[in-house]
């Protein structure tokens, strides 16, 4: 659904506000955060998709890192999971969704989470994700929401799985460039966090569906601040300079595009292809973190020795100006 329409559905819905809900929805965080005891609380989320790869145990893989990234992305440890399935049993044999669960497990596993179990429903279509639950200290919970002026911003993956995964799905993607994305898109977020955490950053969210643009201007606003994006910066995954991304744009692209351009001034003249990767939506994308000044340096050092896929700085956090996002 277009972030412009959850927004809407999520503004009507009368939802009581408890006490220990230390993260809702009202910033459109990456989880909800409930405090259990002063020293402990729970960090919540859950995300299915249907394949962006033909290899069910890789895609198995992807959408298990990609749901387990909400609570990455809060400063969390996940803890336990359930499996989340939508399959046509009745069309397609078992030995798919065998290898899906098994790519899924996978990456529970290595991220020490446990899957307790699932549910699983007739689908004509096959879905795949998890409800994953983590914990954290409630006085460590990071958001999209306390990013502060002065700060600056970095990336932990390459972009361009969007149009990576929609070139593969019409046999006119690079297998090497496929294989870069997949690479990408099943490595945890676990160690872009455990860096943001050694460091101590102000914000962190994941980058997906509303690619860079939307999930920036998620964290602009929620801190009321604007983001400086240089579009020269921004790390691009390997060999996709061989793919016209023109040509494989998902229809996120636009989507994402529309809900950001009332909050956006772009200086100068933007490099067009670059500007592509802006709006183009990714699946287990990586962290996009604000990190006061002073530790710059230190965060970029930290990425870089837990080998995240990129360790990119792509901007910084100004006072607010009249529009949330620039773009240069």
């Amino acid at each position: 659904m277009p972030p412009q329409g959850i927004a809407q559905v999520l503004s009507n819905l009368p939802i009581p506000r408890h006490p220990d809900l230390l993260v809702g929805t009202e910033t459109h965080d990456d989880a909800g955060v409930f405090r259990l005891t002063p020293e402990l609380a729970v960090v919540q989320t859950a995300d299915f998709f249907p394949p962006v790869v033909d290899d069910p145990f890789v895609y198995g893989q992807i959408a298990a890192a990609n749901a387990l990234s909400d609570v990455y992305a809060m400063g969390g440890q996940p803890v336990t999971a359930l499996n989340l399935v939508c399959y046509p049993d009745d069309k397609l044999g078992l030995e798919w969704l065998g290898k899906i669960l098994a790519g899924g497990a996978e990456r529970c596993q290595a991220a020490g989470c446990t899957v307790v179990g699932g549910h699983t429903v007739r689908d004509a279509e096959i879905k795949f994700g998890l409800a994953v639950t983590g914990t954290i200290r409630p006085d460590r919970v990071l958001t999209n929401a306390t990013a502060r002026p002065g700060d600056v911003l970095y990336l932990s993956k390459p972009l361009g799985t969007g149009f990576v995964t929609t070139a593969a799905k019409f046999r006119r993607c690079p297998p090497e460039l496929l294989r870069a994305a997949c690479d990408s898109m099943v490595t945890l977020n676990k160690a872009a966090c455990e860096a943001m955490l050694a460091v101590g950053v102000n914000a962190a969210t994941d980058v997906t569906g509303f690619g860079l643009a939307g999930h920036g201007l998620e964290m602009a606003r929620g801190s009321n601040v604007t983001l400086r994006i240089e579009l020269a910066r921004l790390p691009l995954l390997a060999g996709i300079e061989a793919l016209d991304v023109s040509r494989f744009r998902t229809r996120a692209s636009k989507t994402n595009r529309d809900y950001v351009a009332p909050h956006a001034r772009f200086e100068g003249t933007p490099d067009r292809r670059r500007l592509e990767f802006f709006y183009d939506a990714q699946t287990s994308g990586g962290l996009l973190l604000s990190v006061p000044a002073a530790a710059a340096d230190r965060l970029e050092q930290e990425l870089q020795a837990r080998g995240t896929p990129a360790a990119a700085r792509i901007g910084t956090v100004l006072p607010f100006d009249g529009k949330h996002l620039v773009v240069v």
